[in-house]
């Protein structure tokens, strides 16, 4: 039997990934806290909003991490309005995806956490790039 190839990992993912997989997903979108307007910040639930209103004046949505039962669900509102985001994700994510734009995870891979980290760099620069953060 072969050993698992290793990612390089970052030190950060690699202690985000040795937390549970609420406090893991929740922790990579908390280095965007100050672009965001929280909601919820409880245990079992984090959600966040964009700071700037829609056209229609309306908060946007940005992300979430919620607990269900034993599913732990990470929703990236970005990938929703550039799907392109996910063009070259591993199959190994995208057999997590549940809908256009959210992720569902059991346990967590660090592999894994850190491809969605990069989706999270790419997404919220996208936004800001559109004046949405």
């Amino acid at each position: 039997m072969t050993p698992k190839k290793q990612a390089n990992k970052s030190p950060a993912i690699a202690a985000i990934g040795n937390q549970q997989p609420f406090v893991a997903l929740r922790g990579l979108l908390l280095p965007y806290r100050s672009e965001l307007e929280v909601i919820h910040d409880d245990p079992g639930n984090f959600y966040a909003n964009c700071l700037r209103p829609g056209a229609t004046g309306k908060a946007q949505f940005f992300a979430a991490v919620k607990t269900s039962g034993r599913k732990h669900l990470f929703h990236f509102m970005p990938v929703y309005d550039f799907p392109e985001l996910l063009d070259n994700i591993s199959p190994d994510l995208r057999r997590r995806m549940q809908g256009k734009s959210c992720f569902n995870f059991d346990k967590l891979d660090p592999i894994l956490l850190e491809e969605l980290a990069g989706i999270i760099v790419s997404g919220t620069q996208r936004y800001r790039a559109i004046g949405k953060l």
